[in-house]
């Protein structure tokens, strides 16, 4: 049978425990969801959709969602007064700080030199009925 966490922290050097308890601790400090960050700015889910232009509900199912596009949240971001920055790390190298993409919807249209092709195929047409 295997072992619980607890089971396997208390086999753990009183040091090691420490570590990994303080650094669960920042990770836990660090970590808030958009919900939280929008009740922090003292805002309701109703005020935000005003400021995004979009209903409440929306609001509700971005707050909820656990994968998003980076142009949505740097858009809900800068509905709460912020801005998102992102930052890549790499082993032995500063932090760099990668510059936003601008939204879809901002971005000027180009058009694709050949029309997309779908992979799907065609989708079957109905028969008809000889008379």
């Amino acid at each position: 049978m295997g072992r619980t966490v607890d089971e396997i922290m208390k086999s753990l050097p009183a040091a090691r425990r420490r570590k990994i308890e303080a650094r669960a601790a920042a990770l836990v400090a660090e970590e808030a969801s958009l919900q939280d960050l929008r009740k922090a700015m003292g805002l309701t889910q109703t005020r935000m959709a005003q400021r995004l232009g979009v209903g409440q509900d929306t609001v509700s199912r971005i707050e909820r969602r656990a994968d998003m596009l980076l142009s949505t949240l740097g858009e809900y971001v800068k509905g709460m007064g912020g801005e998102l920055s992102l930052i890549a790390e790499f082993p032995g190298r500063p932090p760099v700080r990668l510059a936003m993409l601008e939204p879809l919807s901002r971005a000027p249209a180009r058009r694709a030199k050949k029309p997309a092709r779908s992979r799907l195929p065609a989708p079957a047409r109905k028969r008809r009925k000889p008379a």
